[in-house]
């Protein structure tokens, strides 16, 4: 493990102590981020959704609470130091994935689908139960592309970014 994702890590782990979350960096941000980010914000102001802001450290951190990425790619266009690299398609853009937590309220009966309507990829969907009991949220993990657009819908903030792998955050 690196220097740099050793300092991550310290870094993740001082946030959660603190009740925050993990910190999220820019969509396709390569495994050596930090090292490469020269924090010139070029993908900040590239961003057409605006969910890219000065971190700390003066580096690139995405805030999905208003917004989804719709991975138009812009931000890695502008990036010259190659922090932001498109490889592997839109799935591989985030190191997350939508978890649906207990307390939506689709679950609880509540006619709700807004994480369904966000959700450019269709990586969510509410099929048919059986006996008339309402749909409920079902996330395909292979479609989901971790953007937050269903995160930033939930009205009752039911869904989660859960990271696939842990030790790349």
């Amino acid at each position: 493990m690196t220097r740099t994702d050793n300092n991550n890590h310290r870094r993740n782990l001082f946030r959660r102590l603190s009740g925050r979350g993990d910190v999220r960096r820019p969509p396709w941000h390569s495994a050596d981020f930090l090292d490469r980010c020269t924090g010139c914000n070029a993908c900040i102001d590239a961003c057409p959704e605006g969910i890219l802001t000065r971190g700390g450290g003066g580096y690139p951190e995405l805030s999905v609470a208003h917004e989804g990425c719709s991975l138009c790619g812009d931000c890695a266009t502008v990036c010259e130091p190659q922090a932001i690299q498109p490889a592997g398609g839109v799935s591989e853009a985030f190191p997350w994935q939508a978890e649906v937590q207990p307390h939506c309220l689709a679950l609880a009966g509540i006619h709700c689908q807004s994480c369904q309507d966000a959700c450019e990829w269709n990586a969510i969907r509410f099929p048919l139960r059986p006996g008339g009991r309402p749909p409920q949220p079902d996330i395909n993990v292979e479609k989901c592309t971790g953007c937050g657009a269903c995160y930033s819908a939930c009205p009752n903030q039911a869904i989660s970014l859960i990271t696939k792998d842990t030790a790349y955050v």
